[in-house]
């Protein structure tokens, strides 16, 4: 046997030992498939750009959102079905939006298909009913407060007074398109119609004092949690 047939045959050998390593079947996302439900309060607009995207406006009671659609993927509104109202009020019709795309078979489109989903129903979400998120404050000593913001006295906003173990006060202007309050010292509740503003402002306030993993210490978002680590003693 030649030098050449005995190098391919060590790669197929050393390929197929590999892929016995590898037992688990490929688990694609079908969020991109499934249907988004829409009260009557919320409207859409088509508006057409120049490449043949298509600028998708959501409006609803909270205000408008604008979402850019690329032209492989096809809307598909159905007519409104009435919905069983809870404890005994009247039923609500509720519509839905389909989202496909023209070729599955293309990665990009793919790629995309649950991107795209998922933002038109977090337009929804937030336009309607809105999203919260809490953060809580772990250390002793650790306080927060909402107060005026000196700054914007004309505009009436407010800021973030917050004791995180520094010799200083942390302020942090809360944006006017989320609402801040503080229901307990160690507790900060944000409330907005953007889930992407809301948790790029959570992960502000959240820099200040990252959770750490010896006391346990730091700025949880949510229901995040982290696990302890054993100090090595000499």
């Amino acid at each position: 046997m030649s030098f050449l047939r005995l190098c391919s045959a060590a790669r197929i050998s050393s390929s197929s030992s590999r892929a016995a390593f590898t037992t688990s079947s490929i688990c694609r996302s079908n969020i991109g498939k499934k249907a988004i439900a829409y009260p009557s309060t919320v409207t859409f607009t088509q508006n057409p750009q120049p490449n043949g995207d298509i600028d998708l406006q959501v409006a609803g009671p909270k205000g408008t959102a604008n979402i850019l659609v690329e032209s492989f993927f096809n809307l598909k509104w159905e007519d409104a079905a009435q919905s069983t109202g809870a404890n005994g009020a009247a039923p609500a019709p509720i519509s839905s939006l389909s989202l496909t795309v023209q070729d599955p078979s293309k990665k990009v489109q793919r790629s995309r298909w649950g991107l795209r989903r998922t933002l038109i129903a977090n337009a929804v979400q937030g336009l309607t009913e809105g999203f919260v998120l809490p953060l809580r404050l772990v250390g002793v000593g650790y306080r927060a407060q909402l107060e005026e913001d000196p700054t914007r006295l004309a505009e009436k906003g407010k800021r973030l007074n917050m004791k995180l173990g520094f010799a200083h006060p942390v302020f942090i202007s809360v944006p006017d398109d989320i609402q801040a309050e503080t229901p307990m010292p160690t507790r900060i509740v944000l409330r907005g119609k953007d889930k992407q503003r809301l948790g790029q402002f959570a992960a502000q306030i959240r820099s200040w004092r990252k959770p750490e993993p010896y006391k346990g210490k730091g700025i949880f978002v949510g229901d995040e949690t982290i696990k302890l680590k054993s100090v090595k003693k000499k």
